[in-house]
């Protein structure tokens, strides 16, 4: 784990301490042991799970206030990327990971208590009810997800949770145009407007990425998100 030590003050200037770093070997293990019981990732190798996984995630801190008491929600948090990692870098933030396949939610919750995160929910429901559910509507500073739908579909997610003022951060990979473009009209529509494009180049040639910054400058209309399932089969265009 000394090697994401390196990777993460090089080029991310972020210093882990020697406990943060003793937190994602017992989440890499953790990760490692539920993933021969459940599907939890297809990335296992040591290499990989450190830089596509750990380092992977807190390329968010790029464009986060790294420094105040922030709240982030992360939507289809899945194993908890990139929500558990930027927690583990960022002690004092609040943090909600959403969550709908049960068993995905377990290990989430699991993780947490283990690794002694405090101020963090673990919610297993779909986005789409949380984001109609006025204890979370417009209550966030950063809504984060990590390739878990189009862009259109995911402002529909995230929007509708952020505060006025605050950022959704869409993490995806390169070469996404086409999606910028689709989905410009959908982030408009739902009170937003993309800020900032961030390239990413991941260590060890593995692979480019792109975080796709989103501020909310006024509310989204109260329809929004719609009910379970149609913003990912009816995006808005």
């Amino acid at each position: 784990m000394e090697q994401l030590r390196y990777l993460t003050r090089e080029i991310l200037d972020i210093h882990l301490s020697k406990s943060q770093i003793d937190q994602f070997h017992t989440y890499k293990m953790m990760l490692l042991g539920w993933n021969q019981r459940i599907s939890l990732t297809a990335i296992t190798q040591d290499d990989e799970i450190i830089i596509k996984h750990f380092f992977d995630s807190l390329t968010c801190l790029t464009v986060i206030n790294v420094k105040e008491p922030i709240s982030i929600a992360d939507i289809g948090t899945g194993a908890g990327f990139p929500g558990i990692p930027i927690k583990i870098a960022l002690p004092h933030i609040q943090l909600t990971l959403i969550e709908s396949v049960v068993k995905k939610s377990e290990f989430c919750s699991l993780a947490v208590k283990n690794l002694h995160l405090k101020n963090v929910k673990v919610l297993t429901k779909r986005v789409e009810e949380i984001g109609q559910d006025l204890q979370f509507r417009d209550q966030f500073d950063y809504v984060v997800a990590r390739a878990v739908s189009g862009l259109s579909t995911l402002a529909e997610y995230a929007l509708p949770l952020i505060k006025i003022g605050g950022d959704f951060i869409a993490m995806k990979a390169d070469h996404i145009e086409q999606e910028l473009q689709s989905g410009e009209k959908a982030i408009e529509m739902l009170g937003g407007e993309i800020h900032a494009v961030r390239s990413i180049v991941l260590p060890k040639n593995m692979g480019n990425r792109s975080l796709i910054v989103v501020n909310k400058n006024k509310k989204s209309p109260p329809e929004y998100p719609r009910r379970v399932g149609i913003p990912k089969k009816r995006p808005i265009e």
